[in-house]
């Protein structure tokens, strides 16, 4: 009886060791490993041959993820310009190109991302932005290109509740003093629109009430 169970256990580990060798095969003949090892050439002759740009890997990665976590342009150019989504997120945690851009600190592919139409806006699993990512690493620049290219992200919470601007390191000051000037334009900016609102509405009722007079 033991012996069964130990020849049983025995195998499932075997199974178990067979079926990651394969899968590091596939990942190492694959698209996966040469966006991250930056095999510009192999990746062409995997794409003419009708590699999907947008594969994900066994862990759910795509190619676009890896040459952005590396900080790999030229195979981020490549893989756009032969249909990659800008946008994909992965299987499980459900993060873009961009978050992994952002929270790597790769500030001129960040550029370049939003450049080609990334979304800032999106969520990941855990709900973070990539505003989110950069600003737990205190990445201050990437920061700045996040906000600058929609400034309405950095309202949005994580399934904390939690903003990006919360999230900042202590010893990241001038981070932090960037969200406290970022917050305070946006409330001098509301009270400006309210007020040019309330001016539009009295001059128009103004405006009416002179007709009416006119009329009568």
């Amino acid at each position: 009886m033991d012996h069964k169970h130990s020849s049983s256990c025995h195998c499932a580990v075997k199974q178990t060791s067979v079926n990651q060798t394969l899968s590091e095969l596939d990942f190492e003949r694959g698209i996966w490993s040469a966006a991250l090892n930056g095999e510009t050439k192999r990746i062409e002759k995997l794409l003419a041959k009708g590699t999907d740009p947008n594969a994900l890997d066994t862990s759910g990665y795509t190619a676009l993820h890896y040459a952005c976590r590396n900080n790999n342009e030229d195979i981020a150019t490549l893989l756009l310009s032969h249909g990659a989504d800008i946008n994909i997120t992965t299987r499980s945690g459900g993060a873009s190109p961009l978050h992994r851009a952002a929270y790597m600190g790769h500030v001129r592919l960040t550029k370049f991302l939003l450049n080609k139409g990334a979304n800032p806006s999106l969520q990941d699993t855990d709900g973070k932005t990539a505003l989110h990512k950069a600003s737990e690493k205190g990445w201050t620049e990437i920061c700045r290109l996040l906000y600058e290219a929609d400034p309405s992200v950095s309202h949005l919470r994580d399934t904390r509740g939690m903003t990006a601007a919360e999230l900042v390191p202590a010893d990241n000051p001038e981070l932090k003093n960037s969200y406290h000037i970022q917050l305070n334009l946006c409330v001098v900016i509301d009270w400006i629109m309210f007020d040019v609102t309330v001016i539009a509405v009295w001059f128009r009722l103004g405006r009416n009430g002179c007709n009416r007079t006119s009329s009568s």
